[in-house]
């Protein structure tokens, strides 16, 4: 029997950072909302079995007429919360209980390829959690409070953090019930499962998935569409 494989998109965010008086992930690449791409990904992939949507809840009516919410593979478009991880969580908790692995993803990463979808769900469900990560390719410095140089840091073993970031699901609940009653904050859902002493494997991913959060990375963007076409 295949895996049942879920995907929560958190595009809940204001992205204050692009100042551009419109949430981050609705603004146009190529002509197209950023969310609209990244969320085509995933539907057109076949191994992935249903879609969440997290969005600003003021958004959730709009982007349910837009994106066809409720209907074939995207499953719910839900409000997202205060943080990242409270939007994360209510989509968690949105998914079906038949689901076996769970993928997370930013809706700003358009980027992704379906070689990293289906890395990150083959190994999550072999080893309980995986990760898309790149490794650190420049040098690395300590800086003081002066703002001077004080030594190098070797880059050795560090690899940068992307995603999607795929787990278990019952695993993944587990991370999320600790995370709460313990009232801790992560940067991602990779660190709150290894609060729990999973370990965490990592699979290629791309200095082309990139993160849209500046005025800059749309600049980017733009080029790297037009590449691809």
């Amino acid at each position: 029997m295949p895996m049942k494989v879920s995907v929560i998109i958190p595009a809940a965010g204001q992205g204050r950072r692009m100042e551009a008086g419109v949430s981050k992930q609705f603004l146009l690449l190529g002509g197209e909302p950023i969310l609209k791409r990244t969320l085509e990904v995933f539907l057109n992939e076949p191994s992935v079995s249903a879609v969440t949507l997290v969005v600003p809840e003021a958004d959730v009516e709009a982007v349910s007429g837009e994106f066809g919410g409720g209907r074939g593979k995207l499953s719910e478009v839900v409000a997202g919360g205060k943080e990242r991880q409270d939007s994360v969580h209510n989509g968690l908790k949105s998914l079906s209980a038949d689901t076996d692995v769970v993928l997370v993803h930013d809706g700003v990463r358009p980027f992704v390829t379906p070689q990293m979808i289906r890395a990150a769900a083959r190994a999550a469900l072999d080893h309980g959690a995986a990760v898309a990560a790149i490794p650190v390719n420049d040098t690395l410095k300590r800086v003081d409070a002066r703002g001077v140089i004080d030594g190098g840091v070797s880059r050795e073993g560090l690899w940068r953090m992307q995603t999607p970031q795929a787990f278990r699901y019952p695993l993944l609940l587990r991370a999320f019930d600790k995370a709460r009653q313990d009232g801790f904050y992560g940067t991602d859902e990779v660190s709150l499962v290894e609060r729990l002493g999973q370990e965490v494997f990592v699979v290629a991913g791309a200095e082309s998935n990139i993160k849209i959060t500046r005025p800059e990375d749309l600049a980017l963007a733009e080029i790297l569409l037009v590449a691809r076409s």
